[in-house]
Formats: C-alpha cells, sequence, structure tokens
C-alpha cells in the first residue's frame, strides 16, 4: 500500500534561503568592515580639508578629477572609497601628491608658544629703514603657511605703501596713530582697530601720526 504524501502547510521553491539581514557576518567580515569605515572617513576627511583649504569649490573638485557631484560627497564624507584611479586625479585636481591623503593628522599637529618678548628678532630683506619685525610664531606642518609679526615703526621710521606679496593679511594695532592706504582705500587707523586683506594689492602706511606705531601683522599663504 503506498504511503499517501500530505502537502506541506509551508510551501517552498528549491532550498531555503536565510534573509541577509539574519545571516551572521564571517570573523573577517566583522574585522574588516570597521577598519574600512574608519580609513573612508579619514581619506574623505583629508580630501576635503585639502580642497578647502585650496579655496576649491566641490563642484570644481568633481569636474577636474572626472567625478560626478554625488560621488565626491559621497567620498568627502566617508560613505564611499574612491579607487586608486579617482584618486589619483583629485590628487592631480587639488595638485598635491597622492600620499598626501595619506598623512597622520595627529603626527602633524603643531603648536607654537612663545613667551612675552622672546620672539625671534627678523632682518627681512627689501624692509624699508625704522621697520622692526618679531616673528612671534611658527608652523611647521600642514598645507598653510602662517606668519605672525609683532611690528614696530620707529622714531625715524617713513611711510612706505608699496608693500606687495601673496596671500592674505591680518593687521591688529596696538599702539599709534596713522593713515594706512589699500588700493584706492585712505583709512586713519588708531589702537584696537584691524585690517584683513588681500595682500597682493599695494599697501602700507601713507601718514604716520602718533609714534609709536605697533601692530600684529599675520600672513596666510598656501605652500607650495
Amino acid at each position: 500500500m503506498t504511503r499517501q504524501q500530505v502537502p506541506s502547510p509551508f510551501p517552498t521553491a528549491g532550498k531555503t534561503r536565510i534573509p541577509a539581514r539574519l545571516s551572521k557576518p564571517t570573523p573577517r567580515a566583522e574585522a574588516e568592515a570597521p577598519k574600512r569605515s574608519r580609513i573612508a572617513t579619514e581619506l574623505g576627511g583629508q580630501i576635503r580639508s585639502l580642497r578647502l583649504a585650496s579655496g576649491m569649490s566641490a563642484a570644481a573638485l568633481a569636474r577636474g578629477a572626472g567625478l560626478s557631484r554625488s560621488m565626491l560627497s559621497r567620498i568627502e564624507h566617508g560613505l564611499a572609497s574612491p579607487s586608486i584611479e579617482a584618486l589619483d586625479r583629485i590628487s592631480d585636481a587639488l595638485d598635491v601628491p597622492v600620499s598626501r591623503f595619506f598623512v597622520d593628522q595627529i603626527r602633524r599637529t603643531d603648536c607654537s608658544f612663545v613667551p612675552a618678548g622672546t620672539g625671534l628678532r627678523v632682518e627681512r630683506e627689501g624692509v624699508i629703514r625704522g621697520y622692526s619685525y618679531e616673528l612671534i610664531g611658527h608652523l611647521l606642518s600642514g598645507n598653510l603657511f602662517v606668519e605672525p609679526y609683532r611690528v614696530e615703526l620707529n622714531a625715524d621710521a617713513e611711510p612706505y605703501t608699496t608693500f606687495q606679496h601673496p596671500g592674505t593679511k591680518f593687521l591688529y594695532f596696538l599702539s599709534g596713530k596713522l593713515r594706512y592706504r589699500y588700493g584706492s582705500r585712505l583709512m586713519t587707523i588708531g589702537p584696537g582697530d584691524s585690517l584683513l586683506f588681500d595682500a597682493t594689492a599695494l599697501h602700507g602706511a601713507e601718514v604716520i601720526l602718533e609714534h609709536p606705531v605697533s601692530y600684529l601683522s599675520v600672513v596666510f599663504t598656501l605652500r607650495e
């Protein structure tokens, strides 16, 4: 007598599959996933920092590297890992070596402490008579070059309005009074006043009204 087969109340087609969300990752996958996420995050952060420091927009970098805006955004936020070819194109667009993307940020961090009166007196070539420069800080790493000086105009200092150099300059006036020219603008400056400007335009003291004049001068430029 043939035994009648009773259909199962739970029909299946082929082998039963465990949903992907319930499958347990292998130990190797568990070990590598956090590492990939950390590397992608750090790499993306480096790319974004270098782009911002260079003044390049995300659209310009994406265009120069042959990437879509959305892909560049995912890379900068650590949501996608770029290929070697993409990294090479990004480095070309930013004009930096590929190795720059993998520099340890902790090791690159600088801190400069200069106690009062211990700055380095600098004899700057081409400086006119009566201008004294004291370097009061320095950074050795990173792609931003910063030069902070305490500048004093002595009693024999002469007006000079043709300073011109690369970078962005910030001035904070400590003492004295003068008329300062920037391009076509002429401003009366005294203690507590400040200026921030593109240093590629002609600038400098046109008339010294009260001695002694002293101010903090910080110049920011990108390293080549």
